[in-house]
C-alpha cells in the first residue's frame, strides 16, 4: 500500500507545471539567475505540442536565461533559441493575450542590440484593446503587469484601473 501511494504522489509531481504556478513565479525570474535556472527547469518537460501559453513561458525561460551564460557564443544562441519558440508560439496562437504579455515583458527589458523590440507596440494595443474580454483571474494577472510595465505610460495604465 505504500508503495501504490509513493507512486501515486510521484506520478502527480511529473508533467507540465500547473499554470497558476508559472503565473506567480514569472514576475520574479529576471531577479537572479537562481530564479531563471528553477524556471527552466520547471518548464524543462514542457514540449512544443503543449499548452502553448506553457511553450511561451519555456521561450521566455530560455530567454531570460540566456542572459546568464558565460560565452557571448551560447548567450546568443539560448538567446535565437527562446526567441525563435516565443515567435513560432505567437505565430500558432496570435489572439493569445497571454503570450502577447510574455512578449512584450520580454521585448520591453531585452537590450536594444538584440534587435528584439519590434512589436512593442504592437503588444500594448493587443492587450489594451482584448483587456476587457479576459477572465477575472487573468484580468488580474494582467493588470499587475501593466502597472509594472515600462512600456505603458501612466496615462495609458488607466484602462486597467
Amino acid at each position: 500500500m505504500k508503495l501504490l501511494l509513493s507512486l501515486l504522489l510521484w506520478f502527480s509531481f511529473v508533467g507540465n507545471p500547473d499554470l497558476a504556478s508559472i503565473r506567480k513565479a514569472y514576475p520574479d525570474v529576471n531577479k537572479s539567475e537562481a530564479n531563471a535556472k528553477s524556471f527552466v527547469e520547471k518548464l524543462s518537460g514542457v514540449s512544443n505540442n503543449d499548452d502553448k501559453i506553457l511553450v511561451a513561458y519555456k521561450a521566455a525561460a530560455i530567454l531570460l536565461d540566456s542572459k546568464f551564460e558565460k560565452k557571448l557564443k551560447e548567450k546568443m544562441n539560448r538567446f535565437k533559441e527562446g526567441a525563435k519558440l516565443l515567435e513560432s508560439t505567437i505565430v500558432s496562437e496570435p489572439n493569445n493575450i497571454e503570450i502577447r504579455m510574455i512578449r512584450l515583458s520580454i521585448q520591453e527589458n531585452v537590450p536594444g542590440i538584440t534587435g528584439y523590440k519590434k512589436n512593442i507596440k504592437e503588444d500594448k494595443k493587443y492587450i489594451t484593446t482584448h483587456y476587457s474580454e479576459q477572465n477575472t483571474a487573468l484580468k488580474e494577472y494582467l493588470k499587475d503587469f501593466v502597472l509594472q510595465s515600462k512600456s505603458f505610460s501612466d496615462k495609458e495604465k488607466q484602462f486597467v484601473k
